[in-house]
């Protein structure tokens, strides 16, 4: 019985893994991944200068102490009081916008506008097979009526 179990769950499990949301699924993380270097470039090479024009080019230097004395050692420890790091923060909310905007503009905007342009010729080709359906259907109509018509002049002669 379990010899007759297994290939149902390897057909499940195949089926499983080439449902088209795994394959997005899977694209997506592999994208993802990838933007990643572009976009801690983008934050290194352009956002940290920016922000090193008004102040420090390394975010993760901007803290505040709600404890005094605060004291961090260069491994990041804390030696005492209790340091707020709210530039850590700024940075990863930074690189998450900076990510979301390359996602949305470079990826999903230009996605998005293909598929309404597909979807549009789409519905345009169907409205264009619908009239030639419905010419195709009158002309057959007259046919008949004309078949008819002609049947009916037939037996008025007779």
């Amino acid at each position: 019985m379990s010899a007759k179990k297994d290939p149902n769950v390897w057909q499940g499990f195949k089926a499983f893994l080439m449902r088209g949301n795994v394959v997005d699924l899977a694209v997506a993380v592999v994208i993802g991944a990838a933007f990643t270097n572009i976009v801690n470039s983008v934050v290194k090479g352009v956002i940290n200068p920016l922000v090193g024009a008004i102040g420090t080019q390394n975010l993760d230097h901007y803290s505040s102490c709600l404890k005094a004395p605060c004291q961090v050692a260069a491994d990041g420890t804390v030696k005492s009081g209790v340091p707020i790091l709210w530039g850590s923060v700024l940075g990863a909310t930074l690189t998450f916008l900076i990510t979301a905007a390359v996602v949305y503009f470079l990826m999903v905007l230009p996605m998005s506008k293909y598929l309404a342009r597909q979807a549009a010729q789409k519905a345009a080709r169907e409205g264009t097979k619908e009239v030639i359906e419905v010419t195709e259907l009158e002309v057959l109509k007259e046919i008949r009526d004309a078949l008819v018509a002609q049947r009916g002049s037939g037996h008025d002669e007779r």
